[in-house]
């Protein structure tokens, strides 16, 4: 049996919010930055994508840092986490976008994604400009997962 150390204890939380607290997307979570929120409740906030790849693309991410979709499992509150990530960026794109004939949503896997943080690509097509579309294929485990598809891969059974 390992020995309570509580010194130790201390600095693997430390470390673990120091991790945290270098996350841009837990600082944008956390409302300490500027960012403009588009959606905020208790489980997710919504924003625009800095460098927007589409008529309108906003990141859909947890409160809780989450680094990426390998960390979902097949349990009911990561399930109905990212069914909530998804309806805030239909809500939010059907508001903003009505005139959009293709909307898009999804997740880059690693190692294709940029920031370690859990964030929904929510895209109302069309692509600006047109070779960003690149960006957002499925090309299996190391491409674009679209948001359906990760909730069939991670229902509780």
């Amino acid at each position: 049996m390992k020995k309570f150390d509580p010194i130790n204890q201390r600095l693997q939380l430390g470390q673990m919010a120091g991790a945290v607290s270098s996350c841009i997307f837990c600082q944008i979570a956390h409302n300490s930055t500027s960012t403009t929120l588009l959606h905020s409740d208790d489980k997710v906030v919504a924003f625009q994508d800095i460098k927007p790849s589409a008529l309108r693309h906003y990141l859909v991410i947890p409160v809780e840092h989450i680094s990426t979709v390998r960390n979902l499992q097949s349990r009911e509150e990561d399930y109905t986490l990212v069914n909530h990530m998804l309806s805030v960026g239909k809500m939010l794109l059907h508001r903003d976008a009505p005139q959009s004939k293709e909307y898009r949503f999804g997740f880059h896997q690693p190692p294709l994604n940029s920031v370690d943080h859990l964030h929904l690509h929510c895209l109302a097509l069309p692509f600006q400009p047109t070779w960003k579309h690149i960006k957002y294929l499925s090309l299996g485990p190391l491409g674009f997962i679209e948001a359906e598809k990760l909730l069939e891969k991670i229902k509780p059974t």
